[in-house]
């Protein structure tokens, strides 16, 4: 795709990074201007890579901010322009490449919130409204996460399981979306826990545990 980045490396484990920028199969369109759309930038760690070790370690954590992410800020960021001229002038816009991007920058911008080092955040189960509000919902929170779980891993192939908060209902609810689709911005849902399913997120370290 022209004007996309491709980092490279010359490490054979991180090849299946070009599948990022490839992969525009079972999108979900949910861009219809670009005119108020802005750049993105790629955000800091609240916590050192090395932070989430052993559960998922520094390498991983590198790679999968400063390639993966990057690479999807960095190419939003590319096409941005050149399709808000295209609108512009009043061309036929091909929007994949920008909603994929998009949808990387996205979906990650939240998945870095949703991880914390044990002992600092993360680890144990939710208390207050929350833990009460998937106990009403899923009758505990092992039942949450039985849920929560086979839905994610029964994700076919690249995508991302999240639980999200359905304002209608007054109710939480689990939900998979595809690829780098977003989930608030296809189902309106309010994301609050997202997982990626993605390779690039475990495939150093949990290969063989897919």
């Amino acid at each position: 795709m022209p004007g996309v980045v491709e980092p490279h490396n010359n490490n054979k484990s991180h090849l299946m990074f070009t599948k990022i920028i490839r992969q525009q199969t079972r999108s979900v369109s949910y861009i219809k201007s670009t005119t108020n759309l802005k750049p993105a930038s790629l955000p800091s760690l609240p916590y050192a890579y090395d932070a989430l070790e052993p559960t998922i370690s520094a390498e991983i954590m590198e790679i999968h901010h400063s390639k993966h992410h990057n690479a999807y800020v960095t190419n939003y960021n590319l096409l941005l322009p050149q399709l808000q001229e295209a609108e512009k002038n009043g061309d036929d816009l091909a929007l994949g490449g920008l909603e994929f991007n998009l949808g990387g920058h996205i979906n990650h911008d939240i998945f870095w919130t949703n991880l914390a080092p044990a002992g600092n955040g993360g680890g144990g189960s939710p208390d207050g409204a929350l833990g009460a509000q998937i106990e009403k919902d899923f009758g505990s929170f092992q039942e949450f996460k039985d849920e929560f779980s086979a839905k994610s891993v029964g994700v076919q192939g690249s995508g991302w399981g999240w639980l999200g908060y359905d304002k209608s209902t007054n109710s939480l609810k689990v939900e998979t979306r595809p690829n780098q689709v977003p989930l608030e911005q296809t189902t309106g849902l309010i994301p609050l826990l997202g997982v990626d399913v993605w390779e690039h997120a475990y495939y150093l370290q949990y290969v063989v545990f897919q």
